[in-house]
């Protein structure tokens, strides 16, 4: 098998059809280190928050950072009925009792409809099959399995000297992550065979999501599933430290673009970038608002380049911003300075919007020297279209 094809040494990954999705196919994900894995992972900050989320924070606490199994199902986000805590843990238990370790070292997570019961023995009776049928080789199959209303599967690897990294996720609406550490819908998988400490670990995966996962959106809304998990089993051995938390931020950065880029009905990637704050929490504020403006994001999908939006969202945005000192660049035509137009031809740039599968928004607040950047997409009918029917 070609390189760019192989998954980290010492990973098997499996699917099966649980009978969870609607519409049938493979809806459960197994994914099994032959070693006693670190771990660590982010989950959404949403109150509201799924049993598989508050199941699997406490096992990383239990674990104390450590993992050999992480099961996944789409179809159900296992959230918000009676059940749900007793089906996250009869999954968790009986992954344990056929991979021979504790329930603590198998992480869970689910991604689909809210508010639906499962069985309790639904999960645990196809896990066998899943079991039985893992293999190395099998992260494609694993990486489509876990798919919703996306159009495509998002995969990301990056070599780093004797070691790999490789991570698969989903995600294309109800999609504004604030992810915290163990205490979107979006999931993401990340392995490497890297030897990484659980504490050390965690620090990269919570430092990494801070500045990709947590900066992306397609609706604004926080889901009560989203999740991260990283594992690193050790079996390529040592790897200097920044050089592996380096390319664990490059694959989540290409998972996190991934998914802003399939936001349900999008057809623009739209990035924003804000400069001149005068703390990293005001252009983080700024980005944030013009990133979730429906105005803004309709008038990208139309081509439009209205920057009186732009400008409208930064002001409400609830940053101390002066509007007499911003400037505004879309697509590298500035549009805006001082707080008042450019003449700038405005049939030209609406098509360089419109024939472009990415979009730059950029801001310049003149206070400071702090910057951030958000991810987003267009905002088309084919949203409303989607989650009208979602659940039909």
């Amino acid at each position: 098998m070609p390189e760019e094809q192989l998954a980290p040494r010492g990973f098997r990954f499996s699917t099966t059809e649980a009978g969870i999705r609607k519409t049938g196919g493979a809806d459960l994900v197994l994914i099994v280190s032959d070693a006693p894995a670190s771990a660590a992972g982010t989950f959404t900050n949403n109150r509201a928050c799924a049993a598989p989320v508050t199941l699997s924070s406490k096992h990383l606490r239990q674990s104390r950072g450590r993992a050999w199994v992480i099961v996944a199902n789409a179809g159900n986000a296992n959230c918000a009925t009676p059940n749900a805590m007793k089906v996250a843990e009869a999954t968790a238990a009986a992954a344990a009792k056929l991979a021979a370790v504790k329930p603590a070292e198998v992480l869970v997570a689910s991604t689909g409809v809210i508010g639906v019961p499962m069985e309790v023995t639904q999960i645990p009776s196809a896990l066998p099959q899943a079991f039985r049928d893992l293999d190395a080789h099998k992260w494609q199959e694993a990486a489509a399995a876990i798919l919703t209303t996306d159009t495509r599967s998002k995969i990301a690897r990056r070599d780093c000297g004797p070691a790999r990294v490789l991570g698969f996720a989903k995600g294309a609406g109800m999609i504004h992550p604030r992810m915290g550490p163990p205490h979107a819908t979006m999931l993401a998988f990340i392995v490497t065979d890297a030897r990484i400490a659980p504490p050390n670990l965690q620090k990269i995966t919570s430092a990494a999501v801070s500045r990709t996962f947590n900066c992306i959106s397609v609706d604004g809304d926080t889901s009560t599933n989203d999740t991260v998990f990283v594992l690193a089993n050790g079996a390529a051995g040592n790897v200097p430290e920044a050089r592996i938390a380096k390319a664990i931020e490059e694959v989540m950065l290409d998972l996190a673009k991934a998914i802003a880029a399939d936001g349900e009905g999008a057809r623009r990637l739209v990035k924003v970038e804000v400069t001149g704050a005068r703390n990293d929490a005001e252009a983080d504020t700024v980005a944030r608002a013009i990133g979730n403006s429906p105005l803004v994001k309709t008038a990208i999908a139309g081509g439009d380049p209205n920057w009186g939006r732009i400008l409208s969202a930064a002001g409400a945005s609830g940053a101390p911003i002066d509007p007499t000192k911003v400037a505004i660049t879309l697509q590298g035509v500035p549009v805006c300075r001082k707080g008042v137009a450019l003449d700038f031809n405005e049939s030209s740039l609406g098509y360089a919007m419109g024939a472009n599968r990415e979009v730059r928004v950029d801001v310049s607040l003149g206070r400071g020297k702090k910057k951030a950047v958000f991810w987003t997409c267009d905002l088309t009918e084919g949203y409303i279209r989607i989650n009208a029917s979602y659940r039909t």
